[in-house]
């Protein structure tokens, strides 16, 4: 799918929390620290902490980079599976504090961890189609996850915005995407439940891998283009090893996945997972450079994008703090002060 009015990214923002987890001390609780552990660490919410405050942060972010007011974006649009009402958008809130209200569409997004890119998707059809000259996606969680379950190492907090605008004015043109959903019924979490159910080894079979990979060769075909065409690539990080399986099979190197693979740093940031990823790798990539990422949502389904860097990333790029800089501020705490802060104790 390409939209009718070539489009890019103009502005790009991400925030981490700084407050850190080790995987050793969740296993300490839970294993007596025996095994291994799937991520180093991952980073969690601080008290004062949401979907909201992390959005806003990082579309700040973009915002700057993008050097365009606030009152400009026809579109603010959140993606995440820990929005902090059930019924109150956090787009108004987000869009608000922005100083992009009042005339401006808010929504949320809802499609598990490609929630995020489900908005950028609509973001390119909004400025594409020339009803709007840019609109706001975002990606952001404070993911949930049950005391003692395999998630909890890895279900962690961050958010990546993305501000799409004409390809004129681009740091990055995003040249073509496609998208492929399927009633997979893998990971989910109903209404009321505070934590999410998953299939355990059908999280990777048929839900992550077929999705991904339907979806990637599908653009890659679309494109004409094969693995070794791409300087980047990134897919979606629920583990350090999904993404570097995947990579794999589909043709990428190592190399190529790098700059994008933030799982053992700072664990699943869930509807954020490929924004983050995408943002890291747009803070050391040039202009030429081609970048192919792959999103996925449980439930399931992935979105493909292939973009291109412009020379507007070498300008821009230092108007914003790096996600370095994010990765580097690490304050560690124990599993008592994490429990709390992300309300897992609960008092009756």
């Amino acid at each position: 799918m390409r939209p009718t009015r070539p489009v890019g990214v103009v502005g790009y923002g991400v925030y981490v929390p700084r407050y850190r987890i080790a995987a050793k001390e969740i296993a300490r609780l839970w294993t007596d620290g025996q095994g291994g552990v799937p991520v180093d660490a991952k980073s969690v919410p601080g008290p004062d902490e949401d979907t909201i405050t992390m959005s806003i942060e990082a579309a700040r972010n973009a915002l700057a980079r993008a050097g365009v007011p606030a009152e400009r974006l026809s579109a603010v649009w959140i993606g995440s599976e820990s929005h902090p009402y059930s019924v109150k958008p956090s787009g108004t809130v987000v869009a608000e504090a922005l100083g992009a209200a009042p005339w401006v569409s808010a929504a949320d997004f809802e499609f598990a961890c490609k929630a995020g890119t489900e908005a950028l998707t609509a973001g390119m059809a909004l400025v594409g189609s020339g009803m709007a000259d840019y609109a706001l996606a975002i990606g952001a969680d404070t993911a949930q996850s049950r005391p003692g379950d395999a998630l909890e190492y890895t279900a962690s907090a961050g958010a990546g915005a993305f501000i799409i605008g004409p390809a004129t004015e681009a740091l990055a043109t995003i040249d073509a995407t496609v998208s492929y959903a399927t009633d997979t019924p893998d990971f989910y979490r109903r209404a009321e439940r505070p934590y999410p159910v998953h299939g355990n080894r059908f999280t990777g079979e048929p839900a992550y891998f077929h999705q991904i990979q339907s979806a990637a060769r599908r653009l890659l075909d679309d494109l004409g283009k094969v693995a070794s065409d791409f300087t980047y690539a990134i897919f979606h990080q629920p583990n350090a090893k999904f993404p570097q399986a995947v990579a794999k099979r589909l043709g990428f190197s190592d190399a190529q996945i790098a700059p994008g693979l933030l799982s053992p740093q700072i664990g699943n940031t869930y509807s954020g997972a490929a924004l983050v990823g995408l943002g890291a790798t747009l803070d050391v990539a040039q202009p030429g450079d081609t970048i192919f990422v792959t999103s996925y949502g449980s439930g399931a389904g992935s979105d493909a994008y292939a973009l291109t860097v412009t020379e507007g990333i070498l300008e821009r790029r230092g108007r914003a703090p790096l996600t370095e800089a994010y990765l580097r501020r690490q304050v560690f705490v124990d599993y008592g002060v994490y429990v709390k802060w992300v309300g897992k104790l609960v008092m009756g």
